[in-house]
């Protein structure tokens, strides 16, 4: 049986639907491929937001593609403090009722959510395959153990997510990752 998975940090970004994407970047945009990301077909885009906060903003946020039915913000608790947003609640994504909104622009539009601002749940992307070789199905729970220099933790209630178009990894977000001085190539043990 499986269980190491490799674990990547997910910073602060942006999800938007189509019609969103216009109005911040124009008639007809698309988004640009700046990089494509570890689950097949997702991609950090060229294109950058400025997320309004009630206390400050954050500018250059990522936008990640491709297009959404919903738009979402994922920022850390950190961001969310930062910025004055003191209700965004850990949530898987797409999960969106009942969540604080947040107005986005750029030099071309404005767009205002009127939910969608999340803190992210810490999660694995498996295949079926992959979750038959863990052991798990979808919607489990699990513990992570990731092995640092000197920062060595455990993260629990990990929620795993089964679909045949994931690729095998485990997502925290920046504030998990300085918690246990992760970064680069790391991998954690699943415990059941």
């Amino acid at each position: 049986m499986k269980n190491t998975v490799p674990v990547e940090v997910s910073a602060r970004h942006v999800h938007l639907t189509q019609e969103q994407i216009e109005i911040l970047f124009g008639k007809g945009h698309e988004l640009t491929v700046k990089k494509m990301l570890s689950q097949p077909g997702q991609f950090a885009a060229e294109e950058r937001v400025t997320i309004v906060g009630p206390k400050r903003n954050l500018e250059r946020v990522s936008v990640l593609g491709p297009a959404r039915k919903a738009g979402q913000v994922e920022l850390s608790m950190t961001d969310c403090f930062s910025i004055g947003i003191k209700d965004a609640p850990v949530r898987e994504s797409g999960v969106l009722d009942g969540t604080p909104g947040v107005t986005l622009k750029t030099d071309m539009g404005e767009v205002t959510l009127d939910q969608g601002v999340i803190v992210a749940k810490r999660h694995i992307h498996m295949t079926e395959a992959d979750a038959a070789d863990f052991g798990c199905k979808d919607k489990d729970i699990v513990s992570v153990k990731v092995e640092t220099n000197g920062r060595s933790l455990t993260f629990d209630d990990v929620v795993v997510r089964v679909r045949d178009d994931f690729a095998l990894a485990m997502h925290i977000d920046t504030d998990e990752a300085n918690a246990g001085s992760i970064s680069g190539d790391v991998t954690g043990t699943v415990i059941k």
